[in-house]
């Protein structure tokens, strides 16, 4: 944490994890983005806790990236963000992902050139001085040893990662965080560009990594969500459309008419008009 300079905030209800699970959870409020006097998100709530694999879908335009980013502090602002009470809004990427809070992208974001070891190694070493980072190290350490048996990475330690397929970059990426220590996990359409397997093999990953921390999953293939999710947040407009369990999402009529009668593999909703495409 930032030591002193992180401020707490006391929210109106207590959080409970699982069993044996502490009360961690990310909530949010009234959360609210605006481009050049474009709204792409306004006012959404969300209240996240460990051990819910939650999936935020909608239509393309919908803000569900841009939700993520603002969590993160890519992009300004208004409204409450908190990680376990500790607010998260104005603080700076690198001073969000110190907290616990990580993300992935569409591009998984590996070293191509260093081994899935060196990716892992170098993750670890977030926050260490530049020096200590060159230094060799003595045998595995143990969060590395236990985030390759989690990504299922553990044969290819010595393997360049940009010689890994799609979705073992994606499985990599979600291994650095691990090893970061993040307890709140954002994950940006992990399973795009997937086989069949990797996806199966994504989602199982998903369901172990989750079981002990907040993971939200922005995502497009509802064949997917539907196999994995715990809980749905639907975003349109900017706005939370509907929230629940699958099948309650599924029957929203609201929903319905708004992106699930949209097929897996059928051409997307067209994005919202504004001066900048939103998803």
């Amino acid at each position: 944490m930032d030591g002193a300079s992180a401020r707490t905030v006391t929210t109106g209800r207590a959080r409970d994890g699982g069993p044996g699970m502490s009360a961690e959870y990310l909530e949010v409020q009234g959360l609210t983005v605006t481009f050049d006097g474009f709204t792409a998100v306004a006012g959404v709530d969300l209240t996240l806790v460990q051990g819910d694999l939650r999936f935020l879908i909608g239509p393309n335009g919908a803000g569900k990236t841009t939700v993520i980013d603002a969590i993160t502090g890519l992009v300004p602002a208004t409204g409450l963000v908190a990680k376990s009470g500790v607010r998260l809004l104005g603080r700076k990427p690198h001073q969000i992902a110190r907290l616990g809070v990580g993300r992935t992208f569409q591009t998984a974001s590996v070293f191509e050139q260093l081994s899935v070891l060196q990716n892992l190694d170098v993750a670890a070493g977030a926050g260490r001085p530049a020096l200590s980072l060159l230094r060799r190290r003595r045998g595995v350490l143990p969060v590395i040893e236990e985030a390759l048996d989690t990504i299922g990475l553990a044969a290819h330690l010595e393997r360049p990662a940009g010689t890994l397929s799609h979705g073992q970059k994606q499985w990599l990426e979600i291994g650095m965080l691990l090893v970061q220590n993040c307890d709140v996990l954002l994950l940006d359409e992990p399973v795009a560009g997937m086989s069949h397997d990797e996806r199966e093999r994504t989602g199982e990953l998903l369901r172990a990594v989750g079981a002990r921390r907040t993971v939200v999953v922005v995502e497009h293939d509802m064949d997917f969500m539907r196999r994995f999710a715990t809980s749905v947040t639907v975003l349109a407009q900017g706005r939370v459309l509907s929230e629940g369990t699958v099948a309650q999402v599924q029957a929203d009529p609201a929903v319905q008419e708004v992106y699930l009668g949209t097929t897996a593999g059928a051409a997307r909703p067209p994005a919202q008009r504004g001066t900048r495409e939103v998803r």
